[in-house]
């Protein structure tokens, strides 16, 4: 992380050499637009502290591992679907999930709905693609991300 804020810095500091005027309103605008979708970001960021806070861990494993391949992998598409966490907290929770016997089956349908389809991200994108585009993208990953999921589940066997 500390990489990126350095190349980051040094960007700004080469376009400010090469050009104050623009790069001054460039961050102008860049501030505008921060501010504008503020307010939809910290909302986000509640719902998925709520969302997390109501469904602890004994909760979800029962509904991923004891209600069947298909229920679970249903459930598992809907949680991934409204839970935001970034790919390196997903990926090791998901092999937390798969010592405790929850089928890949299950774990391939969290962990690409959980990366492709953004429930609670609806409102920022939104505001930037529009409503089509926005339940157009994520119906079309939410589709995906059953298809793949059946895939997994017909290559390790938990299918047919």
């Amino acid at each position: 992380m500390k990489v990126l804020w350095i190349i980051t810095l040094l960007a700004l500091l080469v376009s400010f050499a090469k050009d104050r005027k623009k790069t001054h309103q460039a961050l102008k605008i860049a501030f505008k637009r921060f501010t504008c979708i503020l307010p939809a970001f910290i909302t986000m960021l509640i719902l998925v502290s709520i969302a997390l806070y109501l469904l602890p861990d004994r909760v979800i494993m029962a509904y991923l591992k004891g209600q069947g391949k298909f229920i679970g992998t249903v459930i598992a598409a809907l949680i991934g679907s409204i839970t935001f966490m970034p790919g390196f907290i997903a990926f090791p929770l998901c092999g937390i999930l798969l010592k405790k016997g929850v089928p890949y089956m299950v774990l391939a349908a969290f962990s690409t709905t959980l990366m492709m389809v953004g429930v609670l991200t609806y409102p920022v994108e939104k505001a930037y693609l529009g409503t089509k585009v926005t339940v157009v993208r994520n119906l079309l990953s939410l589709l995906i991300a059953l298809i793949v999921a059946l895939a997994i589940g017909i290559c390790f066997g938990e299918v047919f």
